[in-house]
């Protein structure tokens, strides 16, 4: 099979703007003067990704009429358990970690127990989520997985491919326009309606609220459209080449929110890229798959082999850096502490290559062999 590889490379891309994005959260006092502004975004892009491969990898072999080459939905199942698993895994205990060395106490002081924090660990292993003021969102700010807050994506993902492995491989191509349709509505009225509350669609890592329904309409908008995308797009032609794709998306995912309070332009940005930009960029880079130097498919392999270890595994640190900034008196700013930033994103890129190789890939192997 053909292997888009410049999308593994976008994939890396929107991953090491995400690292950026949590370390100036540090640093905003509102989603409006964040730096790093749409990082949010790039999870819509993941799931756009998501969507797009796992149609071009699957779709064949789980509606195949051969007995022999069919793929169960159970097998495709553990297929992604070992995709997924073995990561979340090393991301939770690294956040259990963490939190320990942060004194196992909740952002306002209030102490947490070892056993709160131990069945926080085992419940999120099996990806059931904290409701906010629960014993075990320990951190007390309402994530739904508060030892490694990015995993409320890994929670949709899994939602979208149960959802793909059931139904979704089985619609027509005309029929999964029309549900992209659907939900772009849904999720369209969902930002202009302000159901966030401060007009942008980063929802869906907390149980509170309307986080849900709006996180859960952005996977499956971004999802189907994915597969709509691998569905109908032709490799020949002229695509965009792969720095130019990049260029666009870290762009798009850094802008400045428009204003100085939160209006309905913000609304329409986020829309904007989720619903056309984005299935572009993707489209652009599809077309593009040609011929490729060697040092462009080097560089968009490492992108994509360190991605997913890279955004699973940054955030305990960036708990830790949240704990030191919000510890001092007054806090300090960006320029006063640029170096710590910067060595925390260098040293969470290498961590990342570190576990992709010594850990992530020989175990997915192993368990692929088992």
């Amino acid at each position: 099979m053909k292997h888009y590889i410049r999308l593994d490379g976008l994939r890396g891309i929107a991953a090491l703007v995400v690292v950026w994005f949590h370390l100036f959260e540090g640093f905003a006092t509102s989603s409006i003067d964040q730096r790093c502004n749409h990082g949010y975004l790039a999870v819509d892009f993941f799931f756009l990704l998501s969507g797009f491969v796992l149609s071009y990898a699957y779709d064949g072999r789980l509606r195949s009429i051969s007995a022999a080459q069919r793929l169960s939905f159970g097998s495709f199942l553990r297929r992604r358990i070992i995709r997924l698993h073995p990561m979340l895994l090393l991301g939770l205990v690294w956040g259990a970690v963490a939190f320990v060395l942060q004194g196992s106490v909740q952002w306002d002081g209030t102490a947490v127990s070892n056993i709160c924090v131990i069945i926080a660990l085992l419940t999120s292993l099996v990806l059931i989520p904290a409701w906010p003021g629960c014993p075990t969102e320990v951190r007390g700010n309402g994530e739904m997985f508060p030892l490694n807050g990015p995993m409320w994506s890994l929670f949709f993902e899994y939602v979208a491919s149960i959802l793909y492995g059931v139904v979704l491989h089985r619609l027509s191509t005309k029929v999964l326009y029309l549900l992209a349709l659907l939900f772009a509505g849904g999720l369209s009225a969902f930002a202009l309606c302000n159901l966030s509350e401060t007009y942008h669609i980063g929802v869906g890592w907390t149980l509170a609220g309307m986080n849900f329904p709006g996180g859960l309409l952005r996977v499956l908008f971004s999802f189907t459209m994915g597969m709509y995308l691998q569905r109908t797009t032709r490799t020949e032609g002229r695509g965009l080449p792969f720095l130019l794709c990049a260029a666009l998306l870290v762009g798009l995912l850094i802008l400045p929110y428009p204003g100085m309070e939160a209006n309905i332009w913000n609304g329409i940005y986020d829309l904007l890229c989720v619903l056309v930009v984005f299935p572009m960029i993707i489209r652009g880079a599809v077309r593009a798959n040609g011929e490729i130097k060697a040092l462009e498919m080097s560089v968009c392999r490492w992108l994509g082999n360190i991605s997913y270890p890279l955004y699973i595994i940054h955030y305990p640190s960036i708990y830790l850096f949240y704990a030191y900034l919000w510890g001092q008196e007054p806090h300090p700013a960006f320029s006063e502490v640029w170096p710590m930033a910067v060595g925390l994103f260098i040293g969470n890129i290498l961590l990342a290559h570190l576990c992709f190789k010594f850990y992530d890939a020989p175990v997915r192997k192993w368990l692929g062999r088992q």
